[in-house]
């Protein structure tokens, strides 16, 4: 990648008039300030190592016998004392030159060292010039350092802009190094096509999109999909950060996006990518909180926008995670006028970005990618690399040649819960808590027909907190959940809590992830899924932010939201009797798998099942013998 500020011609008229004016004023300023400090510096030192004394003052020293030497400056007479008044000090006196006769004799009689007054010579000059502008030299070379770090170019490039140049071949991406978002990449190859041949879209009458948008949740392949463009693109690829216009001094980020609009112009055809675009498009709304820098430069790259012509064939990328926020005039047709969106990609997409990041891995015959996308619902590209990453980390770690499925699963219990924290030693009670807790959920989720399969079981602490955990592997991608599966989800959520209950007699602080997790699924059914009968179809909730986060805002008033969480409440207390109960029915099955699982610590969903139906079948039998006993 060539890494270099764009805006390199002299002749630049966007250099000339407002930029130079603001960066002579700043070195004025900057000049000024520094003379006076140095002036205040010499001020300082002088009067602390110097003291005026009036000439009499300085007669009656020499009568006393205290001077030692006197140097004659051209307009005083600088004293140096036999001894000082301050131990450890050196002071100083000076007076002022007097027409004094009596002063020459006076200083030979005392035998007092006298240094005359000597014309500077013109060496000397220039020493002293070198040596009064020096601090001054070093001071604008920091200054101008500094600057560079925090604004790129030096003093005279505040306003320039900071955008990398990248080229075809030096960016290395295209199209093929994109998976799993084939209706992004399609609307792009449209946009690669303009940029092709825009005389084909001119003849009809066609325009070229002036912007595209890119959104999506974080990690999804956004700022990939940019780089891809130029690289298919085969024309310049200007890109920069929305924080990359946001500098300390007032008017910097306008002027660096007309910089930067200047060099693009100059480059047609070509692309400029604005990554996290939020930084500086956020709404003018005052509600949000005003800021006029940020602003300024939003209304400048609305007016540059405004100012590209559709024969110049360059286009703006810009990519955020946050389009909820963005100015409403950036976003409307003429700007921006496509909104491409990268989402989560799904089992199909899961599996295609695995094979890209896998290629260059090498993998042996049991490695099954679609099973491993099946486990990773909801991942983003960046996790699924990451997850590959690990398996082959953990290969090398075992001494294997190549990554095998056992590697891959376990770097998904990585990535997702941690690696195994083997320092955490737990008692034989909390081993025995742990697993009845696990042993709950899977349990309860086996006992019903709406609930996923269990993958696996483990009593093994993890480095983000778990002390043990089940994982479930769907059967197949859903999109959609009935009010059924979520009830099923609610009681698997309570399992581990009713198994503690109905064991021991007593609950622990083990159940608090999982009643987050209830409750938030529980609301979620009465606010925003419309599943519950006494609020009916009423969408009482709203989302914030669309890919960020989960985080939600009630819309109701106070009374409703105190029976919103009376309907919640009755909603938990009904799974939670559930899940009560199908242990209790099925205490045999969990008490066996538990003791399995506390010797075994790890146990696979195959022996959670094998043992699950051994101990159904005893029973089964167990109660035909009663029956034909009984007859």
């Amino acid at each position: 990648m060539n890494d270099k500020n764009t805006p390199s011609g002299s002749g630049d008229n966007n250099q000339k008039g407002p930029k130079n004016r603001q960066s002579i004023i700043i070195f004025a300023v900057f000049m000024l300030a520094s003379f006076l400090a140095l002036n205040f510096i010499q001020n300082f030192m002088k009067d602390a190592g110097s003291k005026e004394i009036s000439y009499n003052e300085f007669i009656e020293m020499l009568e006393e016998d205290k001077v030692e030497k006197v140097e004659d400056t051209g307009l005083t007479w600088e004293i140096t004392p036999r001894t000082q008044p301050v131990e450890n000090a050196e002071i100083t006196y000076f007076t002022g030159k007097m027409e004094d006769e009596a002063l020459l004799p006076l200083l030979k009689e005392k035998k007092v060292e006298i240094t005359p007054y000597i014309q500077d010579t013109f060496s000397t000059l220039v020493w002293q010039v070198v040596w009064s502008l020096l601090p001054l030299l070093l001071i604008w070379v920091a200054f101008g350092y500094l600057m560079r770090r925090m604004g790129g170019g030096g003093m005279m490039g505040v306003g320039k802009s900071k955008a990398k140049v990248y080229k075809e071949k030096e960016t290395g991406v295209t199209f093929k190094d994109v998976a799993g978002q084939e209706e992004a990449k399609e609307s792009l190859v449209e946009v690669v096509d303009f940029l092709h041949n825009p005389e084909r879209y001119a003849e009809i009458g066609a325009k070229l999109p002036k912007g595209a948008l890119l959104v999506g949740p974080p990690g999804t392949g956004k700022t990939l999909l940019a780089k891809a463009v130029a690289g298919e693109a085969h024309v310049p690829f200007f890109s920069l950060s929305g924080s990359d216009f946001v500098e300390m001094f007032v008017g910097v980020g306008a002027s660096r996006v007309r910089d930067l609009f200047d060099e693009a112009k100059k480059n047609a055809p070509c692309i400029i990518f604005i990554d996290e675009i939020d930084a500086i498009g956020k709404s003018r709304d005052s509600k949000l909180g005003g800021n006029d820098e940020r602003e300024q430069t939003l209304n400048q790259l609305l007016a540059e926008m405004d100012g590209f012509e559709s024969n110049k064939a360059c286009l703006v990328l810009a990519a955020t995670n946050r389009p909820e926020i963005l100015d409403q005039a950036l976003l409307r047709p003429g700007r921006f006028d496509r909104r491409i969106v990268v989402e989560r990609p799904d089992l199909k997409g899961r599996t295609d970005v695995l094979k890209v990041h896998a290629k260059n891995v090498r993998l042996d015959e049991s490695v099954d990618l679609e099973a491993i996308a099946l486990a990773t619902s909801g991942a983003v590209g960046s996790d699924l690399a990451n997850m590959i990453n690990e398996a082959a980390i953990l290969a090398v770690k075992n001494g294997r040649q190549a990554v095998s499925q056992k590697d891959l699963f376990e770097s998904v219990e990585v990535v997702l819960m941690g690696k195994e924290k083997k320092d955490r030693i737990l008692s034989a009670e909390e081993r025995k808590i742990v697993s009845y807790h696990e042993v709950g959920h899977a349990l309860v989720s086996a006992l019903q027909k709406d609930s996923e399969p269990v993958q696996k079981i483990t009593i093994v602490p993890r480095t983000m907190g778990a002390l043990g955990y089940v994982m479930h592997v769907p059967e197949e991608e859903k999109y959609l959940n009935t009010k059924k599966e979520i009830e099923a989800m609610l009681v698997g959520y309570l399992g581990g809590r009713a198994a503690e209950e109905l064991v021991f007699e007593t609950v622990t602080t083990g159940a608090a992830n999982d009643i987050q997790q209830a409750t938030k699924m529980a609301r979620a059914m009465v606010t925003q899924y419309g599943m519950s009968e006494k609020f009916g179809l009423m969408g009482l909730e709203s989302k914030e932010s669309m890919y960020l986060n989960n985080g939600t805002v009630l819309n109701c008033s106070d009374e409703t939201a105190a029976d919103v969480d009376s309907e919640v409440m009755r909603i938990l207390k009904e799974s939670y009797a559930e899940a009560k109960r199908l242990l209790s029915e099925n205490r045999k099955c969990l008490d066996k798998i538990a003791e399995f699982l506390i010797e075994k610590e790890t146990i696979t969903g195959k022996e959670f099942m094998e043992i699950f139906h051994k101990v159904k079948e005893e029973e089964d039998g167990y109660q035909q013998e009663e029956l034909i006993f009984a007859e």
